[in-house]
């Protein structure tokens, strides 16, 4: 019988734990615990998570700062379930997830599965314009969480499973700051476990609420794709390069307005009209459309930044694994 276990770790986000407990509340089916692991918070969520126990099977721990991956493993060992769901702190959770789940690990079981996301009614007009950036087909988001849009499925910590056995053969996450959780499902896949995406299991998403988080998730993200391939070299593909060929034409073609005509900025004009006509009919708002240009521009660029960074030090120079805005991430 499959027992789920929700583990969820925090740094300094109170406020966001009171939505997921909130949203956890309501759940149709109430066959789960919940573990809040404080990964060294100053801001910490105690009191929140009190408040809650009366209505969830819901538990508060506090650790030393390690970072999210050892943070979710310790998750794991305090745990009584035998399957294991993480969700970050910025999480709401639709009323039928858990029965979702359920249903689909009793009707075919799979010992890791990963859900999509999707942006809340709720959410501001920038944090939906985010969600699409890092969702759409025309961007990178486009491969993470279509089931045609991929060849082998590595399920994202924001809205993951894996059974117990899964943990204690593989060890659960690694130290990775960044990329940890793509890190955790090669590896899965590497020791022979089975993944699948449960398409209906999503989440609603918040992600940052302000373009500069934004730039420091998704640069770290480029970072991470290098200092994963250095780990997992088979899963290098050239989609990951696509960002960092756009980020230096996107100078070059920057540069050659400049030094000869406008015409050169046409590309790029017909990229923004097409980010702004798809997001703004998805999202059913003009503000949404035109906030989305720029965040699916600073994904391309922050990503490939990273990438372009990381590339030169870890494969040119062969420095060791790295990544920034460690002290500074969340301001």
């Amino acid at each position: 019988m499959v027992k789920l276990s929700l583990i969820v770790p925090v740094f300094n986000r109170p406020e966001e734990i009171q939505e997921l407990l909130q949203s956890l509340v309501v759940q149709s089916n109430k066959q789960f615990e919940i573990l809040i692991i404080e990964d060294g918070s100053m801001d910490k969520c105690d009191r929140i998570v009190s408040a809650f126990e009366e209505q969830l099977d819901v538990k508060y721990f506090f650790k030393e700062n390690s970072g999210p991956g050892t943070t979710r493993n310790y998750g794991c060992e305090k745990a009584t379930g035998n399957y294991f769901i993480f969700l970050d702190s910025d999480i709401i959770v639709p009323e039928e997830y858990i029965q979702i789940v359920l249903e689909e690990l009793n009707g075919k079981f799979v010992d890791a599965f990963g859900g999509p996301d999707r942006a809340h009614p709720s959410f501001s007009n920038l944090q939906k314009a985010i969600n699409y950036s890092m969702t759409s087909i025309f961007t990178t988001g486009g491969i993470r969480g279509s089931k045609k849009a991929v060849d082998v499925f590595y399920p994202r910590s924001f809205n993951m499973g894996i059974s117990e056995v899964v943990f204690n053969k593989t060890g659960g996450f690694s130290e990775m700051r960044f990329g940890e959780d793509l890190d955790f499902s090669m590896r899965i896949l590497e020791q022979g476990f089975a993944t699948r995406l449960f398409p209906d299991a999503f989440v609603y998403h918040k992600r940052r609420n302000n373009l500069r988080t934004f730039f420091k998730q998704i640069n770290n993200s480029g970072i991470a794709r290098i200092n994963l391939y250095k780990r997992h070299p088979e899963t290098l593909k050239l989609v990951h390069f696509f960002p960092a060929i756009f980020t230096l034409g996107l100078l070059l073609l920057i540069l050659l307005s400049i030094l000869r005509t406008s015409l050169f900025l046409l590309p790029l004009a017909f990229m923004a009209i097409l980010f702004f006509a798809d997001a703004a009919i998805r999202n059913r708002s003009i503000t949404v459309g035109f906030l989305s240009v720029f965040t699916s521009f600073e994904q391309f660029v922050a990503y490939g930044s990273g990438f372009i960074k990381a590339f030169w030090k870890r494969i040119v120079l062969g420095k060791p694994e790295f990544h920034h805005f460690k002290k500074n991430f969340y301001k």
